[in-house]
């Protein structure tokens, strides 16, 4: 096809309201699937017409992946190490800390019971530097686990920006990552086994459970940044057959560990989400779902990442409480009010302030302005 190049500008709004309707299948699922230790029962029991689209939220956190892919990419281009370190730190943790201190004094001060991560005070210290799984030590909330993901991608990308980030070094860098998180997957596939690619290293730096996500991500920022082209198709494609295979695993693991009375996802559903969410992020890509700028969605798009962080919190605090004093459903629809009210809060009152006061002093240098705005959508 004749490559065209497509100028960014400004945000991208159509990704602020895709991470929050990821957030919110995250959410949904955690609520109405997981969190049986929250209702005292399992949550399929009180929600059996909900629970098997619900389940499918599991895989929001692999939507926010597709995201993060692409939206990273279009941070690092024509940006030094230095200045890629710093968005992401301020990105990162002011709202991550405040959600880890809220955790302590939910379970250290409130004694609350539900998914207590019963850490001692060292572990919660170490969980500060979000590099707890390092060391094999517990995340203090669940759904820390992610942001490791995202920070061994962030390691990775770093390669690319340390070299200096052109259209062909990105290829190359996303054919080696691709083809190293296959050569992990396809021996399984067949039933073979190659041992020394399984060190806990390879398998750690690689994510071929990840890999393919980050990739079709990046895939589709080189095609929406400089129009079609056969391998960035190629790669995409390849990373829709990895994703599949392994939200497949993650689902079926789940489904193993509680049964499909608390977990009733299929296979096919399973299928039919990566394929849209890889469909839509396309459409996106290509621009074919442009939404225009809005303060609605900039709100919804800032409120993300706390609403991550944060709805477990609420439901841990708000649910048990109240359970048997209304109606289940009225209960998860107002711990799901609760929790986006709260998370608007915590992103306007705190995260964004601590933001705005740490992101001049380093974001002043010359940098491409739609990656300056586009980089807020590139994590939960």
């Amino acid at each position: 096809m004749r490559r065209r190049r497509i100028t960014d500008s400004g945000r991208l709004a159509e990704l602020d309201l895709l991470r929050f309707i990821a957030a919110m299948a995250v959410l949904a699922f955690h609520f109405f699937v997981a969190f049986a230790s929250v209702w005292g029962q399992r949550p399929s029991t009180l929600f059996p017409w909900l629970a098997p689209v619900a389940g499918l939220g599991i895989l929001g956190v692999e939507l926010f992946f597709v995201i993060s892919g692409f939206v990273i990419l279009m941070t690092v281009w024509g940006r030094g190490l230095g200045a890629f370190a710093w968005s992401r730190f301020v990105r990162l943790y002011p709202a991550y800390w405040l959600s880890l201190a809220a955790v302590a004094v939910v379970y250290g001060v409130l004694a609350a019971k539900p998914l207590d991560p019963k850490l001692p005070l060292p572990e919660y210290l170490l969980n500060a530097t979000m590099f707890q799984r390092l060391f094999s030590v517990k995340d203090a909330m669940g759904v820390y686990w992610s942001l490791w993901a995202e920070l061994r991608f962030y390691l990775l990308i770093s390669i690319v920006v340390i070299i200096g980030v052109t259209h062909r070094r990105v290829l190359v860098f996303m054919t080696v990552w691709l083809a190293a998180a296959l050569a992990l997957v396809v021996p399984g596939w067949f039933g073979l086994e190659v041992p020394f690619l399984h060190h806990a290293l390879v398998t750690e730096t690689v994510m071929p459970a990840y890999a393919g996500y980050f990739v079709a991500g990046m895939a589709l920022y080189l095609i929406h940044r400089h129009g079609s082209a056969w391998l960035p198709w190629l790669l995409f494609a390849l990373s829709w057959v990895l994703a599949v295979d392994s939200a497949i695993d993650r689902v079926a693991r789940r489904i193993k560990a509680a049964g499909f009375a608390a977990m009733p996802v299929t296979e096919t559903g399973v299928v039919f989400t990566i394929t849209l969410i890889f469909a839509v992020m396309a459409m996106v890509a290509l621009g074919y779902f442009r939404m225009p700028s809005s303060p609605l969605l900039t709100a919804l798009g800032g409120t993300t990442y706390p609403l991550y962080l944060f709805h477990s919190l609420v439901a841990v605090v708000l649910i048990p409480p109240l359970v048997g004093a209304m109606p289940a459903w009225a209960l998860g629809l107002i711990a799901t009010l609760v929790t986006i009210l709260l998370s608007y809060l915590v992103y306007s009152c705190a995260e964004r302030p601590i933001q705005r006061f740490l992101r001049p002093r380093r974001t002043a240098q010359s940098t491409p302005m739609p990656a300056v705005r586009a980089e807020k959508a590139s994590v939960p």
